[in-house]
């Protein structure tokens, strides 16, 4: 599981001719000192393109450094799996737009020329031709006639069907979980053959093996459910099977990190997700799972395969995703208090008491350093993970949660002050954001992965979540984590344990953020008159408009109106914390019980219909600001110094100058999947 970016929006993610781009080519780089050092690339349309770098990276051993290179070049092998489950046309759509780009000999400089290459950038950004964040599909500001004059004069070839799903309605949405529609049918995503409804899935998956009794696999997690001959089957994702090109040089690469691992704990686990991408095994995958969440030494950990259900509108398929991480010794020691603790958060938490976990085993907790991205995690990048997602792991193997600490000091560095100053209701908002909000940001994202995910346990005969509240499942399990970090950020515990000095002034610079950004700021993403969709929006939406309607009795956050402008200014936050717990123990009993009802009830009743109003209004204010609402990153390019005999003596960090270099590299080096698969 993985908590959303949301910083730098509101405090102080063979069919063509050659594309004419030297495959053996590096993409023009520049080397940076760290006081020079720019964190802003470039903007375009709604994003930022961000840079960060690698602390400590210099300090590891050579055989670190080419174990940390192995793993990258591992995860950006995948990169084309990521683009495909997205879409079933986008690797086609890219491989034209790329060589429209590389190719093309005429004005540049014309607005339509601008205008096709901002698509093309939006397209890169959300690996695919629906944006990332929101899942609508991305319009191009040029016509059909103008992309179809660019095809001819560049000899692209595209076919009729992809050609026209870029300008026409169809597959509108990558994923819908709104309710009264068939979700499966809806969604464009290729996680299902076209034809596929979600009773298919639902029916398959209630005879599917599901593993032992308390010890179930995570059925359809590496596969494509589709009509073979009137038959529904599974496509698996393995070598030798689905994506098995791509998949064969992730092996390749998994295959020397495991000969430069940090100890043999590593090297079992690097065995076992190597198994794993050969077999399709998910029994081997909840293996490997426990392999990966008990090796815990060394300095070098990543996280790679089909792990996040997010894009799946019924929560089996995962996405594919890599992120290679340095600890960062530092920070780690501080949030390794948390994990000490974990016990006493489950205890002291509002939960009924049935709900509790009697054990909380191997919480572990770590700020990272990343060191390189791919496929979900990247562009758009989470900036905290908790795994594994499997639940009987968690409860009996534990987890590990991680904060990506490079990450998030990339946004704080490249972020402004500018919409904190228009949305927040006084200048003691102002000044306790400014001063507080970045640790309690922090702290929120830790409590939210360490001491949330961990939480709580299902009722026994209760299925998982993905059966029981279907697709409320993602959206819920958010929200009840963000749930027990709001709980706990007004807790004299925190400053008991060393974490804060001033527990009160984090908890209240905590809450003011998450209130003005559940019911207000948040809004600025999505266009006038859409319902809230993504996850993750959703359920700062429903945690907040149900905390402002049950304190509405005692004025516990207060609608103010000033100057034609609409506030939200808290008055009580000891009651609010109280309404925050009462919400977290209903969203347990939820989980537990696997409620679908009342999940439903509460999603659709608070988290994804938005006053209009209130919208439009937001999206006023926000047209004043010239900062683009979401950022991402290019990634570092770790580049391998070697000696006369072809050894590698060093890894060098560059980094990449432009967005659409970094793109056009990774196109021409890691393109390992046919445009259809």
């Amino acid at each position: 599981m993985k908590l959303k970016q949301m910083l730098c929006v509101f405090a102080a993610a063979g069919v063509l001719t050659s594309c004419g781009v030297d495959a053996k080519k590096e993409p023009k780089v520049t080397e940076k000192k760290a006081k020079e050092f720019e964190y802003v690339v470039e903007q375009f349309a709604d994003i930022k393109v961000l840079r960060y770098q690698i602390p400590g990276f210099d300090e590891l051993t050579l055989k670190e450094k080419k174990l940390v290179y192995y793993l990258t070049q591992a995860g950006l092998s995948g990169r084309d799996i990521m683009w495909d489950q997205n879409y079933r046309h986008n690797l086609e759509i890219r491989a034209a737009l790329e060589n429209i780009n590389n190719n093309f000999k005429g004005d540049k400089e014309s607005e339509d020329f601008k205008a096709f290459t901002t698509y093309l950038k939006r397209v890169w950004f959300s690996n695919g031709i629906h944006h990332h964040y929101s899942n609508d599909k991305l319009k191009p500001t040029f016509s059909e006639e103008y992309l179809e004059s660019l095809l001819k004069e560049t000899n692209t070839e595209l076919s009729t069907e992809a050609l026209e799903v870029i300008f026409n309605d169809k597959d509108a949405k990558k994923v819908n979980k709104k309710a009264g529609v068939d979700n499966v049918l809806a969604s464009a995503v290729n996680f299902y053959g076209t034809d596929i409804t979600s009773k298919d899935v639902e029916d398959f998956y209630a005879k599917a093996d599901k593993g032992s009794e308390g010890q179930p696999i995570e059925a359809g997690l590496n596969s494509k459910l589709v009509r073979e001959d009137g038959k529904l089957v599974e496509k698996v994702w393995k070598s030798g099977g689905m994506y098995g090109q791509a998949i064969d040089k992730i092996i390749e690469w998994l295959e020397k990190a495991k000969e430069v691992a940090e100890n043999e704990k590593q090297v079992k686990t690097l065995e076992l997700l190597i198994e794993y991408y050969k077999t399709g095994d998910l029994h081997t995958w909840d293996e490997y799972a426990i392999a990966w969440v008990e090796s815990t030494e060394g300095n070098i950990d990543w996280i790679n395969g089909f792990i996040e259900v997010y894009n799946d509108p019924k929560g089996y398929r995962g996405s594919y995703e890599t992120i290679v991480q340095i600890k960062d010794f530092d920070m780690s020691k501080k949030m390794k208090v948390l994990s000490d603790n974990a016990q006493w958060f489950e205890d002291n938490s509002p939960l009924d008491p049935t709900h509790k976990k009697k054990d909380v085993i191997g919480v572990s907790y770590k700020t990272v350093n990343v060191a390189g991205e791919a496929g979900d995690a990247s562009p758009s990048t989470p900036i905290g993970v908790n795994l594994p997602n499997n639940n009987w792991i968690r409860q009996q193997h534990g987890s590990k949660s991680v904060s990506l600490g490079n990450i998030i000091g990339s946004y704080n560095n490249a972020g402004g002050t500018g919409r904190l100053e228009e949305f927040a209701n006084d200048k003691e908002e102002i000044d306790l954001e400014i001063k507080y909000g970045k640790l309690a940001d922090k702290l929120h994202t830790a409590l939210h992965e360490v001491i949330g995910h961990a939480s709580g346990v299902i009722n026994d005969g209760i299925g998982q979540p993905k059966e029981t509240l279907k697709n409320y499942a993602s959206t819920m399990e958010e929200g009840r984590a963000d749930l027990v970090g709001l709980y706990y950020l007004m807790d004299p515990k925190l400053q008991e344990l060393g974490l804060v000095d001033d527990w009160q002034k984090v908890g209240k610079a905590a809450y003011d953020g998450y209130i003005r950004n559940g019911l207000m700021t948040q809004l600025i993403r999505i266009n006038l008159g859409d319902d809230i969709e993504e996850d993750h929006m959703v359920n700062r939406q429903w945690v907040s408009a149900w905390a402002f309607e049950q304190g509405a009795k005692d004025n516990v956050i207060e609608k103010v109106t000033r100057d034609g402008k609409t506030f939200y200014n808290i008055n009580d936050y000891e009651k609010l914390r109280e309404i925050f717990g009462r919400l977290l123990k209903e969203a347990q009993r939820i989980k537990s019980e696997g409620d679908f009802e009342a999940a439903k009830a509460l999603v659709e009743g608070y988290g994804v219909k938005v006053d209009q109003g209130i919208h439009k209004e937001v999206l006023d204010r926000n047209a004043q600001f010239t900062s683009a609402p979401y950022s991402g990153f290019v990634n570092p390019v770790l580049e391998p110094v070697t000696d006369a005999d072809g050894n590698i003596t060093d890894i060098k960090i560059v980094q990449p100058e432009t967005f659409e270099e970094q793109m056009n590299f990774y196109a021409k080096n890691y393109n390992f999947l046919p445009i259809k698969n």
